[in-house]
């Protein structure tokens, strides 16, 4: 039998393992503390554990890591890591230092299966999820690398914030999603609050209705239109969760979330999505004013199109996403438009790719099923209902 994998385990599964060796639980918090808060993986450097307990662990466990294939700099601070998840699959991670903050985006699968029509990684396909380990892995790495590249004081962290927002749909990924959130926010794991841990989704409503219940931490929503027509094309989610189930979703969210709105993204698509006709066609959404929607507390990230040639798609012009923008903000809806970081080493948002094995043969459904987009038509000037 292969050794057991100790990031695996939130801190309850590595109590339940180490007293399946004989150990009591405060022996599990010392091993805990020495992997995630210290970055060990010897287990005869730690010096507190008893030394039988080590001998044991020597012989039956390891703090496994992913091989790093490649590591890329960018001229703006952004740092990007290509890991190896075996079988000819990689995975990609994305440190984003800020001055208030040094953001991680974490992939969750190798590859995406829901196939938005502007990301990357959901033009690759999908290979497989990835496990706890793998998950966490990828933030054991990034924060113990850059605390010594950073020549970071001990216990100061070089990692504030951590977005599930790199390759796949993590809520796809549930059972090896939550037990990672868990460490992430264990005062004897990264100790990170549940407002600075966000989950990307397109829309997995279920699941969402179980991250509210099990582990509620701040919730992204892939939005990116306005209408359920175009976001069929955009996001093919949207056929099987359509807006109406997942704004109800998003709003019983909010009965948990640590923070009281939902960030809704949106990417800017050149005369697709970028009209602001389209703009109040959106606000009309999220402010309750579509028959059977209800009104969702939210701000909105307005994210430029980072081109990749598969799409067949454009990036907004400034000007316009500016004017979208302002249809939002003069209206009262926190906007932002995000910065885009790290495009010349292709860590921006939607740019995530590392090698996959399809199994989803994409390009072949691709072809098979061609999206049709259409700018919407802007309506003639006239009174509308508030």
């Amino acid at each position: 039998m292969g050794l057991v994998n100790l990031l695996d385990f939130d801190l309850d599964g590595l109590a339940a393992h180490c007293e399946g060796l004989g150990e009591k639980r405060f022996r599990a918090t010392q091993l805990f503390r020495w992997i995630h808060q210290k970055g060990a993986a010897d287990f005869g450097a730690m010096t507190d554990l008893a030394k039988s307990l080590r001998d044991k662990l020597a012989g039956t466990a390891e703090i496994r890591p992913l091989p790093v294939i490649t590591e890329q700099a960018s001229a703006d601070g952004t740092v990007k890591w290509l890991f190896d998840v075996a079988n000819g699959d990689a995975v990609e991670a994305v440190f984003i230092p800020e001055d208030d903050r040094g953001t991680l985006c974490v992939s969750s699968q190798a590859g995406c299966a829901v196939g938005c029509r502007f990301c990357s990684t959901g033009h690759q396909g999908f290979s497989r999820n990835l496990t706890t380990g793998e998950i966490l892995a990828q933030l054991w790495h990034a924060e113990h690398h850059l605390r010594q590249r950073l020549g970071l004081d001990a216990g100061e962290r070089a990692i504030t914030n951590v977005v599930m927002m790199g390759m796949g749909e993590p809520l796809q990924n549930y059972a090896a999603l939550v037990p990672a959130l868990r460490v992430m926010l264990d005062d004897h794991g990264y100790g990170l609050s549940r407002r600075r841990v966000t989950v990307s989704t397109s829309g997995v409503v279920p699941m969402m209705d179980r991250l509210r219940d099990d582990c509620p931490v701040a919730l992204a929503v892939s939005l990116h239109a306005p209408t359920d027509v175009l976001r069929d094309e955009l996001v093919p989610l949207n056929r099987k969760y359509p807006l109406a189930e997942l704004m109800a979703a998003c709003l019983r969210y909010l009965d948990r979330a640590p923070r009281d709105f939902i960030t809704f993204e949106y990417c800017m698509l050149d005369g697709v999505n970028d009209s602001e006709e389209q703009a109040r066609q959106l606000l009309d959404l999220i402010q309750g004013r579509v028959p059977g929607i209800p009104r969702v507390p939210c701000k909105l990230n307005l994210i430029p199109f980072n081109p990749f040639p598969a799409s067949g798609l454009l990036r907004s012009p400034r000007p316009r996403v500016m004017a979208f923008a302002k249809v939002l903000q003069d209206a009262g809806v926190v906007t932002t438009v995000r910065k885009t970081r790290g495009d010349d080493i292709d860590a921006a948002c939607g740019q995530l790719a590392g090698e996959v094995q399809d199994r989803t043969r994409v390009t072949e459904r691709l072809k098979r099923l061609p999206v049709r987009v259409v700018a919407a038509t802007p309506t003639p000037p006239g009174p509308r209902s508030r």
